[in-house]
C-alpha cells in the first residue's frame, strides 16, 4: 500500500517535470499554433457568413460554388 502511494507520487512528480520541461521548450510553438488556429476560426466564421448570405441572395450562384470545390450534387 505504501510502496503504491510512493510510485503514484514519483509519478506525478515525473510528469508534472515533463509537462514543465515541455511546455518551457515548446511553450512558444504551442502559442503560436493556437493563435494560428485561432486565425483560422475567424475566417471560417467570415466565410461561412458570406456563403450564407450568397446562399440567400443567390442559391444557384451558391450552387454553382458548391459544385466546383466539390463536384456536381449526386441529386
Amino acid at each position: 500500500m505504501l510502496r503504491t502511494l510512493f510510485s503514484v507520487g514519483l509519478m506525478a512528480m515525473v510528469g508534472m517535470f515533463l509537462m514543465k520541461f515541455a511546455f518551457g521548450i515548446f511553450g512558444g510553438f504551442i502559442a503560436l499554433m493556437l493563435w494560428l488556429f485561432w486565425i483560422g476560426i475567424k475566417i471560417l466564421m467570415v466565410g461561412a457568413m458570406v456563403y450564407f448570405v450568397i446562399r440567400l441572395l443567390s442559391p444557384d450562384t451558391a450552387r454553382r460554388m458548391t459544385d466546383s470545390f466539390s463536384g456536381p450534387s449526386s441529386s
